[in-house]
């Protein structure tokens, strides 16, 4: 069975470290380029004083920009979530979104980089916003990228 974006959002939503955060995966865009998260702060997602667990702040951003850059590459590319970061602005209370966007030219540039088996780290960055869309933290993301060994080691027994 393939994976399609829409089957992906589900299994994602459904995937208990997310389902149990109250981390929703709402989409992911068909040609892979755009995702949209959703943490819903609930008794079991908040802290001491009732706002978002920052924790579950940073697992609702913690795949998906490798993930939309790894579906873009194809299989011939190691694609890998290597560090984060967040800083939190203002509480967050009710439901939060984060937006994710790899436009296809950064990844046509990550492909062109990392052409040869050369090693490229890429930071990405998004918001988590509430419902008023006020931003509740800013966060950044390092996705590490490889062309396959396979790949590069095959290119040059073919010359």
């Amino acid at each position: 069975m393939r994976i399609t974006p829409r089957r992906l959002a589900i299994g994602m939503s459904l995937w208990i470290p997310n389902l149990f955060s109250g981390i929703r995966v709402r989409r992911f865009s068909d040609d892979w380029t755009h995702a949209t998260v959703e943490l819903h702060v609930n008794p079991f997602t908040r802290n001491y004083v009732k706002t978002a667990f920052g924790g579950s702040m940073s697992a609702m951003t913690d795949p998906y920009f490798f993930m939309l850059v790894m579906h873009q590459l194809g299989p011939d590319y190691v694609v890998w979530d290597t560090r984060g970061e967040i800083e939190f602005v203002k509480p967050g209370r009710g439901v939060l979104t984060a937006e994710f966007s790899v436009p296809t030219q950064k990844a046509a540039e990550l492909r062109e980089r990392a052409h040869g088996g050369a090693r490229v780290l890429e930071w990405f960055e998004t918001v988590i916003t509430d419902r008023e869309g006020d931003v509740v933290a800013r966060v950044r993301r390092e996705v590490y990228v490889r062309e396959k060994k396979r790949v590069t080691a095959a290119r040059v027994a073919q010359r």
